[in-house]
């Protein structure tokens, strides 16, 4: 709990530090490569002594370091560190064997986030309803298609039926996630609008869209304890 604590002070820190436009900017100047003060104070046009306030605020958070010029030794050479950068993630989600994504008629969203958690993370994931329909919607089929997914059509589950001790489920509508409130494994909601409300080509890109973007976010921040031989369902 400690080092947790001790993980979002410094973390805190450094979302203050690059709370100020002046520190973001040097800290963007940064990324492209290493400079003097005032080099900076040039660059930026900043005053000198702005700057060494700045630069100040910024190596007490960690995002910056100073060097001696192997030059002519008088010289003081800022660098960035793109670890401290890092750390303004969540800290992982461990001890995770599974990602199981969970939506009411399992015919859409949950089909369609399985599909990209596999394809892009290539771990085992599985898709489940709480009140599966009898076969993936067409258009789910179709989108899915269009960005180089498959999807069985057939491939439909109880959620009682996939989920094991193990899994970190991800309720991708609100239903779901409202259905299994309460005590238990380890869950996160993505609040996803349905695009069978609309039933258009449109609506399913947008799901497809948002789950995307929802995945790439997220899984990076998932360790998974196991790696299983498991396919979407």
């Amino acid at each position: 709990m400690m080092t947790e604590l001790a993980s979002l002070q410094g973390r805190a820190r450094i979302h203050a530090a690059l709370g100020d436009p002046a520190r973001l900017a040097i800290v963007d100047a940064l990324t492209l490569g290493d400079a003097s003060p005032g080099e900076v104070a040039h660059d930026l046009g900043m005053p000198t002594n702005l700057v060494a306030h700045h630069v100040k605020v910024l190596t007490e958070a960690g995002l910056v370091v100073r060097g001696r010029s192997e030059g002519d030794r008088r010289r003081t050479y800022l660098r960035l560190r793109p670890e401290a950068l890092a750390t303004l993630t969540p800290a992982p989600l461990t001890g995770v064997g599974r990602v199981v994504f969970v939506c009411t008629r399992n015919s859409a969203r949950s089909q369609l986030a399985a599909a990209l958690w596999s394809d892009r993370t290539h771990t085992a994931a599985a898709s489940a309803g709480t009140k599966p329909a009898e076969r993936v919607h067409p258009r789910a089929v179709a989108v899915a298609r269009r960005h180089g997914l498959a999807l069985d059509p057939t491939a439909t589950s109880h959620v009682a039926d996939i989920v094991r001790d193990d899994d970190l489920v991800i309720a991708v509508c609100d239903n779901a996630h409202e259905e299994l409130t309460g005590p238990g494994r380890p869950r996160l909601h993505w609040s996803v609008p349905d695009p069978v409300r609309l039933d258009t080509d449109d609506a399913f890109e947008a799901a497809y869209a948002d789950l995307a973007a929802r995945v790439d976010r997220v899984a990076p921040v998932i360790a998974p304890a196991t790696s299983s031989g498991d396919h979407c369902d």
